[in-house]
């Protein structure tokens, strides 16, 4: 079992972050593209390879986003339309979240197994997220699917903000 922690700065308008292990050492770096369209977000390994690729769909009547993996689309996030509460709904093959993905507690299940469980610090300054990873193989996939939940978060109350 492995351990990264993500924790995104405050006020950083690049986008920029580091995820670290339980040894607060440097696995990843995420860059996003601000203020460009499509929004992106790039994980790239300690080499500075990109693994993964969070794309903001332009042009969409209701937000959605698209995670690929080494290049293969993985799974999307969209918005359903409802009138009360802010609904997303997660497409992916074989991979299910569950629990409460909106406040980042929540179990990353691949066929029914969990491969994956997502906790949010509280106290800290910023977002911080623990994550373990139970499945190696699933590591770049849980990665980006915590990161893309986040940006569909920040990306829902940026839009509650202005209106």
């Amino acid at each position: 079992m492995k351990q990264l922690y993500i924790k995104q700065k405050v006020f950083s308008l690049s986008g920029k972050f580091t995820v670290k292990d339980q040894e607060e050492k440097d696995r990843y770096y995420v860059e996003g593209s601000f203020m460009m369209v499509p929004k992106t977000f790039s994980i790239m390994n300690t080499s500075r390879d990109e693994v993964a690729l969070i794309t903001k769909k332009t042009f969409s009547f209701l937000p959605k986003f698209f995670v690929e993996v080494n290049g293969q689309e993985v799974l999307t996030i969209k918005k359903e339309l409802s009138f009360l509460k802010a609904r997303y709904t997660i497409d992916a093959a074989g991979i299910e979240v569950q629990g409460n993905w909106w406040d980042m507690n929540f179990q990353v299940l691949q066929h029914g197994n969990v491969v994956g469980e997502v906790g949010k610090e509280w106290f800290s300054w910023g977002d911080s997220y623990r994550v373990q990873i139970l499945d190696g193989e699933m590591e770049t996939i849980i990665l980006a699917l915590v990161i893309a939940i986040d940006c569909v978060k920040a990306d829902e109350a940026a839009a509650s903000s202005v209106n």
